[in-house]
């Protein structure tokens, strides 16, 4: 299980390695119930939960996108079964999958790409929130939340 906090994608890449050089609070893969406090401070432009079941199978992966959301507060599934997940100060990004690859992207034909999740979202936060290629070196953003965001 990892977390990570999106700033920019690479689109030549799949799995972790599509977000780039994340940001990773720490998680404990082995905990079943843990508490995380994601900084509210210059926040990226989504972070992704990823949690991969023992022993793997990658239909029973779990996934979550979610955007800081003050106020928010969500409970509820991972993409798939098994891993519940409440967000505080948070919202999940619905929407993306599949689709949100666009026909003409250069590694759609290869199924090591079109079925990561992870690519698959970044191809959404391209075309959404218009995250750039390159590692982030803007200024913070302008919309980051008053309060402070938790993963539960």
């Amino acid at each position: 299980m990892w977390l990570a906090g999106v700033r920019h994608v690479d689109l030549t890449q799949h799995c972790l390695k599509t977000f780039g050089r994340p940001d990773r609070p720490p998680v404990n893969p082995r905990a079943r119930v843990q508490t995380v406090h994601l900084p509210p401070e210059n926040p990226p432009y989504a972070w992704y939960l990823c949690a991969l079941p023992i022993p793997w199978n990658w239909s029973a992966n779990g996934h979550l996108a979610f955007e800081p959301a003050v106020g928010h507060t969500w409970e509820g599934p991972a993409l798939v079964g098994g891993l519940t997940v409440r967000l505080t100060g948070a919202r999940p990004i619905h929407g993306w999958g599949e689709h949100s690859i666009p026909a003409d992207a250069p590694l759609r034909h290869s199924s090591r790409y079109r079925t990561c999740r992870n690519w698959q979202f970044a191809h959404w936060l391209k075309q959404n929130r218009h995250v750039p290629d390159t590692p982030f070196t803007a200024p913070p953003r302008r919309d980051h939340p008053d309060g402070q965001m938790r993963l539960l």
